[in-house]
């Protein structure tokens, strides 16, 4: 019965193929329900261009530091990852032992309009150290030759912007391990 139905559906479509219009329906419906779980980044889009636009974001991302191991442990996103073993490096690149994804996050500070550059501080978590601060400066000409440069949501590391994280200062943490940018950060709206 079931390999009816489906000769029947073929059938179906030889007879009368899609219009370009279902198509493109079927390709909407289709990348919003595999776009759903992105909450809170919109479908497509780059949370890096979403919190800073596409030049600074693309800034942002050139002068990324490479994320590298010490103490035994990569920087991780904190939401996901509280304990130093899930921090250890795994054999695939931007992935940890646990198959965590390699997380920095990222605040700008954009000085441009009065005369200053742009102070970009990227934020490394590793469980068993704590938080890492590491500044970043930029002019106009950094921004110019970053402009070429692709961004992509699956680029290693993923550089998370803390202006846009959702109840970024709400998360509780052990003593010790209180995030430095807490309570310090202006919020951003995402466009």
């Amino acid at each position: 019965m079931i390999g009816v139905l489906i000769v029947v559906a073929i059938a179906a479509l030889i007879a009368s193929p899609p219009t370009r219009g279902d198509r493109e329906l079927g390709e909407m419906l289709a990348r919003r329900i595999a776009c759903t779980p992105r909450y809170p980044v919109p479908c497509g889009r780059n949370p890096l261009a979403l919190a800073y636009g596409s030049p600074l974001g693309k800034l942002v991302r050139s002068l990324a530091p490479a994320p590298s191991a010490e103490s035994g442990e990569l920087p991780v996103d904190f939401r996901y990852c509280r304990q130093p073993s899930c921090a250890a490096p795994g054999s695939d690149p931007g992935l940890t032992s646990s198959r965590r994804r390699v997380t920095e996050f990222v605040s700008v500070e954009d000085l441009r309009r009065s005369g200053g550059p742009v102070r970009v501080t990227y934020w490394l978590y590793r469980p068993g150290r704590g938080w890492e601060p590491i500044v970043r400066t930029a002019g106009t000409t950094e921004i110019e030759a970053a402009s070429h440069i692709r961004l992509n949501v699956e680029d290693d590391p993923a550089l998370v912007p803390l202006e846009t994280l959702p109840g970024r200062d709400h998360y509780d943490f052990a003593a010790g391990d209180e995030p430095p940018w807490r309570w310090t950060l202006p919020s951003r709206p995402a466009t």
